[in-house]
This record gives structure tokens, C-alpha cells and sequence, in this order.
């Protein structure tokens, strides 16, 4: 594995340790690989899977950032964008839209989202799909079981909805979730603008990488305006990328 490559998923595990609040954690299945990880989120609240635990293989491909992580649930559950069989996940996120900006807890965001607003017209399990579509009251009945049987998540008395996964909830909550999302995106810049930082992106290095150089040449944010850096401070900013300042 390239240093690069090594040091961005170590400070990417190290950033989740962090963050408590997210409740989201990973570590690699083995000691001394990175390359081979296993996250963990609870299901989120009001949906069938509120209360379970959800685990997710994680394998780093040799291209990473620049190609996302290979997921799938090693936990089973009831949903139209994952496979009741496989775990295989449908999720723009990635695949089409992944982008270097994103990280392993982004993309795990992203995962945890999905749970709260399945998209039924894009489909990877069609069973499950035709069934929220036709019965979304039976989907909830049947995802819920899962969740207990294979997610530990607790038994609900009779009666108590879980309140997710119906027509007006998924409209509730999209507009919601990809603001999540988008701010956890841009969260990466550090407030500095992405247009500045994506010409330096655009030239193969990463995000992280390239605002640590700003930072360590002392580059001034402008509050998040774009703009034309001098020379000098240019080739300040590649030396550092290049690791010869």
C-alpha cells in the first residue's frame, strides 16, 4: 500500500474514533491491514431498523480516493437498495457520484441515510421493492422482523408503529439526509473554497492533503471566495504536496 494512500485511511479511522457523536465506527478486520475494514452504525430513528447494530465489509480498493471502498452489509435486512442475499448495495455514493472529497464515514452516512430513505425505483433487491411499492405497510412488518431477528434491535409492542419507510416519510426526510450529506462533503475544506482547493484536487492530489498544505503555507480562506493564488504561493503549496517543504 502507498504511504499516501495508508496515512488518509489511518487519519480517516483516527477522525472516527473522534467523532462520539456520529456513533459510527470502524476498524480493520485485521491488525495490519488497511485495506480490509469493518464499519459499524446503529439503524436510524423512526425507520424499521431503529435499534439494530449494522456492520458493513469494507474492502479499500488500490485506487482509493480516487475509486470508492467496495461495501457491503454482513448484517442482513429487509430493503429494495441492498441484497436480502449478498448485502450488495445500490448507492449512487458508490459508484457514479463518488468523489475523492468523500471518506469511509461519509460513505457510511450515506449507508445509514439509505435505511431512512430506500428508493424502490432503483432497486437491488426487486422482491423488497415491489413490496414497499404495493404494501408498504407489510415491507415495514417484515423489515422490522429482520431487524430483531438479525440486528438485535428490540421487539415493539403490539401496535407501535416504527414510523419509517412509508411514501411520506421518504419525502420527509430526503431533502434532510442530503443536506447531511452535502455538509459533511464540504466539511472537508475546512472553509476554505472548493473551486480553489479542486484545482489542486484536479491535479491528482486529495482534499485532505491539499488543505493541510494551505494551512501549512498559511493560506488565507477569504471566507470561502474563490480566487487566483500568487505564484510563490504556488509553488509553496506543490513543494509541500510533493513533500519537499
Amino acid at each position: 500500500m502507498s504511504s499516501n494512500r495508508a496515512r488518509r485511511i489511518a487519519k480517516e479511522i483516527a477522525d472516527i474514533k473522534a467523532d462520539t457523536h456520529s456513533k459510527i465506527s470502524v476498524e480493520p478486520v485485521k491488525d495490519d491491514d488497511l485495506t480490509h475494514l469493518r464499519g459499524q452504525f446503529m439503524g436510524p430513528p423512526d425507520t424499521p431498523y431503529e435499534g439494530g447494530t449494522y456492520f458493513v465489509d469494507i474492502k479499500i480498493p488500490s485506487e482509493y480516493p480516487f475509486r470508492p471502498p467496495v461495501m457491503k452489509f454482513e448484517t442482513k435486512l429487509w430493503h429494495p437498495n441492498v441484497s436480502s442475499q449478498t448485502g450488495a448495495i445500490c448507492l449512487d455514493t458508490l459508484s457514479s457520484q463518488w468523489s475523492p472529497v468523500l471518506t469511509i464515514k461519509s460513505a457510511l452516512i450515506s449507508l445509514q441515510s439509505l435505511l431512512s430513505t430506500p428508493e424502490p425505483k432503483d432497486p437491488q433487491d426487486a422482491e423488497v421493492a415491489g413490496m414497499l411499492i404495493r404494501n408498504p405497510a407489510e415491507f415495514e412488518h417484515v423489515a422490522r422482523d429482520w431487524a430483531v431477528k438479525y440486528a438485535g434491535a428490540p421487539k415493539k409492542e403490539s401496535g407501535e408503529g416504527s414510523g419509517g419507510a412509508t411514501a411520506e416519510s421518504i419525502k420527509k426526510k430526503q431533502q434532510k439526509d442530503r443536506e447531511r450529506v452535502e455538509k459533511d462533503r464540504l466539511a472537508a475544506y475546512h472553509g476554505y473554497s472548493k473551486d480553489l482547493i479542486d484545482r489542486f484536487v484536479d491535479m491528482g492530489f486529495d482534499v485532505p492533503a491539499v488543505v493541510a498544505a494551505f494551512e501549512y503555507v498559511g493560506i488565507d480562506k477569504m471566507d470561502g471566495q474563490d480566487y487566483e493564488l500568487e505564484e510563490a504561493y504556488m509553488g509553496d503549496i506543490t513543494a509541500r504536496l510533493f513533500n519537499e517543504a
